[in-house]
This record gives structure tokens, sequence and C-alpha cells, in this order.
């Protein structure tokens, strides 16, 4: 039986359908910046902007004993939309639950910034953290939708570069697969991405590129030596089956991949923590991460 939280959030899903196909990323990115920048740090953390070697990011840190472990968190968006208010309630969230600071990557967004933009700048803050001080095992890194794709491509990036993995990924609501008409499940209406909003995104991220590079859609990428897995994706949405494949895909070359599917959820559900099964996602994330972080001292 769904609460009467629920209840009303669901309600309110419909003019997020809305808001995707009518509101023109311009003007959207606009208006979260805006709403950004006037927000109060969420309680118990304070919010710091900071330039990761160039890329504009916020700082997340809990009230209380100093931590050196960090997560590396990838905002969703559909690779067109900035950072939100609620990403960061989230992301703070999770500092909070797990005892880290977290990172925001406030990479930079298509159209006009198409592949490989938003992974560079993904990649750049990443080496950023490490250059704080802080090894791979301090270091995790995680991400939402389109964050979550950036997630595993950032890991791809950086184990093909040679250089020091993190200790632990976790995705939510992943995008695996970028190429057209990928992302359609037989009688299912996604509660929260309509199709048009859907191709909209892929498109402008894709750009002139292959829709099936691996590092724009990991579905068909290389997986082994990954660092451990976890992976939330909700029943209702249209990314279900492709963001399960790339978990169990990840599993089969050797990763410590596991996933869960939350009956009833639509993408992303834990943008709204109040709601029981976000709050249980969130722990269940904020543990994962928390027993494969190591705690060391900063240089």
């Amino acid at each position: 039986m769904s609460s009467s939280i629920e209840e009303r959030i669901r309600k309110g899903l419909a003019l997020t359908r809305f808001a995707q196909i009518f509101v023109r990323s311009p003007m959207a990115q606009r208006l979260l910046a805006r709403a950004v920048a006037g927000m109060r740090a969420p309680a118990g953390v304070s919010v710091e902007s900071v330039a990761a070697n160039g890329v504009r990011c916020e700082w997340i840190d809990p009230h209380g004993p100093h931590s050196a472990r960090v997560l590396v968190y990838i905002h969703g968006g559909g690779f067109v939309m900035g950072l939100t208010p609620a990403h960061i309630r989230m992301a703070a969230y999770l500092a909070r639950k797990a005892g880290i600071r977290v990172l925001m990557v406030d990479y930079r967004l298509a159209p006009a910034h198409p592949f490989p933009a938003a992974l560079e700048d993904c990649v750049a803050a990443y080496r950023w953290v490490l250059k704080q001080g802080l090894g791979g095992k301090s270091v995790a890194i995680a991400g939402d939708s389109a964050g979550g794709n950036l997630t595993i491509t950032t890991m791809m990036k950086i184990r093909d570069l040679g250089e020091p993995l993190p200790a632990a990924a976790a995705c939510l609501s992943p995008v695996a697969c970028l190429v057209p008409g990928s992302n359609r499940l037989e009688g299912m209406e996604d509660p929260v991405l309509p199709s048009k909003a859907i191709e909209y995104y892929n498109r402008s991220y894709v750009g002139t590129s292959d829709a099936s590079n691996p590092l724009i859609s990991p579905l068909f990428g290389d997986l082994r030596d990954l660092p451990p897995l976890l992976m939330h994706v909700g029943e209702c949405e249209v990314l279900r089956d492709n963001a399960v494949r790339l978990a169990a895909s990840a599993k089969a070359a050797g990763v410590d991949a596991r996933w869960e599917i939350f009956p009833g959820m639509w993408h992303v559900w834990q943008l709204f923590p109040k709601l029981p099964q976000a709050s249980r996602s969130l722990d269940g994330i904020a543990a994962f991460l928390g027993e494969r972080l190591r705690e060391t001292a900063p240089n």
C-alpha cells in the first residue's frame, strides 16, 4: 500500500513530464542555476563552491569530525539539465549518513557542450580530489540518471589511463545506452521520462558522435577491473532493463556488482528523501560506500 507521501509525490510527476517536453534547456539551465545559488545549505552540512581543475563543483561537508573520505557525486538531468537543489539535498543526506564529504560535479551541459565535455569534466574533478592527498581507496563515485552513465564511463576512462580507481561506485537509475530506440519497454509509459524528452537528451549529448561508443553507452563497454558496484533502479522506469543488463555485464566481467529493483518506483525516486523507499535506497547506498571507503589522513 502506498503512503500518503508517495501519493502526493505521484500527483506531481505529471508536471515533471510536462516540463521536460516543453521547457527548453537554456531556460531550464538558467532557472536551475538561480535556484541553486539562492538555496540555503541543508541542515547538518556546509556547502562551498569550488573549482576542481577548472570544473565548477560544490563541496558538501557534514558537520562534526572532519573526514578524509570523499564521494564524487555526478548529478543527472539528461546531460542537459544542471545541478538542482534536490540533488544537493540528496547528496547532503548521503554525506550525513555515511559521514563523508561529497564533491558535486557541475559539469558542462549539452547541447552546447556535447560528448565528451561532461566526461572530461568528471575525470578532471576526480583527478582534483586525488590531488588533495587522497588515495583511490578513500574516494568513491556515484551518480543518478545521466550521472550514473558518467559514473561508469569516468571509471572506464580512468582505468584505461592507468590511474587509481575509486574504492566503490553506486548508480541510481543510470542511463546505460543512448542508441536511438533502446530505452523502451513494451506496454510501459514511464511516469517521469517521456520518450520525446529521452530522444532530445540523448541526441543533445551524442551530437555527431557514435551513440554505440562505449564511453557514451557503457552497456557496450569493457567493464573489467572496475571497483565494487551497487545499482538501484525503479520497477516503473523505461531505463530499468538496460540498467540491469549493465550491472549483469559488470558481474560477468568479474566486478563485485549487485543491483536491486525497487517495486513501484520511478526514475530517481531518491530525489524525494521523505519517501520511505528513497530513504531505504539512500541508506543502503551510504552503508555500501561507507564500508568500502578507507579513512586516510590527507597530505
